[in-house]
């Protein structure tokens, strides 16, 4: 390994010896220190790491987007020889939108960003709706990689041979993405597959990507806060963890085991078995959906599947993933719903699916409920219980706005009420409160919303808010059932018990702190904070200004001390001199520079 990684490497190796200060010979020895081989391997990740957030900063450039590097330590990564010149398109690309050019972005700087905007496009509580509606636009256009490499990599991952494990496999892709792509194939015992695999080099792509994303939201994170951009940080880590398990298909394979658990005695529904045997970290093998697309209502008459029954159907499975078992598919678009022959349904594609917990689907029933009431109150009231953090100072207000969302649909007639259109204004609501919601509630909510799309173009008269209400009803029956009130005050009792216990324990320790004068109450005033910090700054630039000007009167005495008869500044005047001139340039730039930021 060591010799094969020289042969590739040894121009870094070469750089790293001669800032080591070693003697570095053209065809380096298998004999180096491993010291200085294992250093060599991080310095070759970080020299990755850095010409990627190159990359990215010229892209930012290229779009207009100087002062997101300008104002962050990103600067600094710029080469000084282009700091000033940036690389723009034919047409002036401030003809576009901010929007547009946040997107443009995000589209050339590959895979990883596509995906991080897929995923932000459903987070409407972090963004605004102008930049969801152009994230939305992305798709992520890759190019089939050679089928050679797909063998090899098919090959390498589960230590068997392509003839050993197949008895056929096409060499045409059915589908390209940019994490993989997928063939048609049958195994040696006969079933029809279809195989995924994973894209060569898109891991360490997307490590790098992840890692440079951490960096860019640590450094730029005042910046982003002053824009509105909050939580930065939070997202990219929510982000990195998505995509490790989305680069681990051993993950989707485990999500469609669960969902072929709960759904093994619905005959008019089946998830396609994984083939665990032949399932490895970057390679899938899944037993093929033969059929139609639930759109393609053509071939559904001829087969006599009525789709106004199916579209209901359909609704039904749907929602008792959300309401029934918290578990649900994230990505119901058409091409993920097969139709078989025998009208049944197929879900495929497992790699992003939401959970949700008990709390939380009580809070989503509330709010479907409130709405049908034309009850304001309890739907705000369910809002805020989905919200961990929220900017609601007057709750009035809040219930106000939410009534107007209320009366603008009950106005409505039943067929032109739309799912489509309530969701635009729920998500500018937890928008402009800044409600912080768990990210599956955006999952759950796109989701209906397409699947209202689906239904509504198989079978115009489907209505989605019939088909939820009595699952709206049979949630809050569950609810308040005797079952789980039971469970909810053997709960409450537990952490009653609990801080009975620890009470005089606690107790007893803050009157023995008061006793040995050890008790200390911190108290964090932000107002006060700032003024200090204000004081200090004021503080630390008159401490500055006095020792500038020291320097400037001892080095003028020092110049004088010959009576002028000289016309040569002495050196210790002229280092004064220089050294007064030096500190005033630094105290007239932090100036400028604060007086920007305030």
């Amino acid at each position: 390994m060591k010799a094969s990684w020289l042969s590739q490497k040894s121009k870094r190796l070469r750089l790293l010896s001669n800032l080591l200060g070693i003697n570095h010979v053209e065809k380096p020895s298998l004999e180096i220190p491993d010291s200085v081989f294992y250093l060599t391997m991080i310095f070759d990740k970080t020299i990755q790491n850095i010409k990627r957030i190159r990359d990215v900063i010229q892209i930012l450039g290229k779009y207009g987007f100087e002062d997101v590097v300008a104002h962050t330590a990103l600067y600094k990564l710029i080469p000084k020889g282009k700091r000033v010149t940036w690389q723009r398109q034919d047409k002036p690309v401030l003809d576009y939108s901010r929007w547009e050019r946040i997107r443009m972005c995000f589209e050339e700087l590959g895979a990883t960003f596509i995906k991080l905007a897929q995923v932000l496009s459903d987070r409407p509580d972090l963004l605004p709706e102008p930049l969801i509606k152009e994230f939305q636009k992305l798709q992520a256009n890759v190019k089939p990689f050679p089928f050679e490499k797909a063998v090899e990599i098919i090959e390498s991952q589960t230590g068997r041979k392509l003839e050993d494990t197949f008895d056929f496999f096409d060499k045409t892709t059915i589908g390209s993405a940019s994490i993989g792509q997928v063939y048609r194939a049958k195994l040696k015992t006969g079933e029809d597959v279809v195989v995924k695999v994973q894209r060569p080099g898109v891991k360490e792509l997307i490590d790098t990507d992840l890692r440079m994303l951490v960096e860019v939201a640590k450094r730029g994170e005042t910046y982003f806060e002053k824009h509105g951009l909050t939580n930065v940080l939070d997202v990219v880590e929510t982000f990195q963890k998505t995509m490790e398990r989305e680069l681990d298909y051993n993950y989707e394979a485990r999500s469609i085991e669960q969902f072929r658990l709960y759904y093994k005695k619905n005959k008019m529904f089946y998830v396609p078995r994984a083939y665990k045997e032949y399932t490895t970290e970057k390679v899938m093998v899944i037993e093929y959906a033969e059929g139609c697309k639930i759109t393609d209502t053509e071939q559904l008459r001829k087969w006599k599947i009525d789709p106004a029954e199916l579209s209901q159907r359909g609704m039904h499975i749907y929602l008792t993933q959300i309401f029934e078992h918290g578990f649900f598919h994230a990505d119901p678009h058409p091409g993920n719903i097969i139709i078989k022959k025998d009208g049944v349904i197929c879900l495929i594609d497992f790699g992003m699916v939401g959970k949700l917990v008990k709390r939380d689907k009580y809070a989503i029933a509330g709010i479907f409920i409130g709405m049908a009431q034309q009850n304001a109150e309890k739907m705000a009231t369910n809002l805020i219980k989905l919200s961990y953090k929220h900017e609601i100072q007057d709750r009035r207000i809040f219930e106000n706005d939410v009534n107007e969302i209320i009366e603008d649909f009950a106005s409505l007639d039943v067929s032109e009420g739309s799912m489509a259109d309530l969701v635009p204004r729920l998500q500018k609501l937890v928008y402009d409160y800044k409600m912080r919601l768990p990210g599956s509630i955006f999952l759950i909510l796109r989701a209906l919303a397409i699947l209202e799309g689906i239904g509504k173009q198989i079978s115009p008269e489907m209505n989605i808010y019939d088909q939820l209400k009595p699952y709206g009803v049979k949630i809050v029956k569950e609810q308040y059932s005797i079952e789980n009130i039971g469970e909810e005050l053997f709960h409450r009792a537990t952490q009653l018990n609990a801080f009975i216990r620890s009470f005089p324990t606690e107790l007893n320790q803050i009157m023995k702190n008061i006793r040995e004068g050890k008790l200390k109450i911190e108290v964090e005033d932000w107002e006060t904070k700032k003024l200090t910090q204000k004081i200090d700054l004021a503080a630390n630039r008159l401490v500055l200004s006095f020792l500038i000007s020291s320097l400037m009167i001892a080095s003028a005495i020092i110049m004088n001390a010959d009576g002028g008869g000289s016309d040569n500044i002495p050196t210790l005047s002229a280092i004064g001199f220089s050294f007064a001139t030096v500190l005033s340039a630094l105290l007239v730039i932090s100036t400028l520079k604060k007086d920007k930021e305030d």
